[in-house]
């Protein structure tokens, strides 16, 4: 088995190069993937003729190379758009509300857009029919307020 691996060493590079796609696929940081493009030069240098001393030093170089300079790039694409864009539960904090049960400070029942969340008062008491305000999200819970009088209810 080991003789053959010496002599076909693009099966190493070929096997290095779809590990490191699974574990890019697992942590999605485009580091692995960088190494795995390291592994495709190297299959390539393999399939070229190179001596696999030659393949080793092609892997490592091009690893680096992308690691160091395709990275930032890819990362800077990926993370474009606007930097006050939230995202997931933080897209809800300021939105308006119901109040579906009373909520107090222990909990009650807040209807967010179309979801219904367990919720409690950042203070008082707020009654059933009431609109407040989502001030944060606690976990699985919506602190609400009290939506001030002068506020456009729409």
């Amino acid at each position: 088995m080991f003789e053959w691996l010496g002599e076909n060493w693009w099966a190493v590079w070929l096997t290095a190069f779809l590990a490191f796609a699974v574990v890019e696929m697992i942590t999605l940081d485009l580091f692995f993937i960088m190494l795995g493009g390291g592994a495709l030069a190297a299959l390539v240098s393999d399939f070229a003729g190179a001596d696999p001393w030659l393949q080793i030093v092609i892997f490592c170089v091009v690893s680096l190379l992308m690691v160091a300079f395709v990275r930032p790039v890819a990362l800077s694409h990926l993370k474009k758009g606007p930097a006050e864009q939230r995202t997931n539960v933080d897209r809800l904090i300021g939105e308006h509300a119901v109040v579906m049960e009373a909520v107090t400070s222990d909990g009650g029942l807040v209807k967010i857009g179309g979801d219904i969340w367990s919720a409690r008062s950042a203070a008082g008491i707020l009654s059933a029919g009431q609109m407040v305000v989502v001030a944060a999200i606690d976990g699985a819970t919506a602190v609400v307020s009290a939506q001030p009088p002068a506020e456009d209810r729409t």
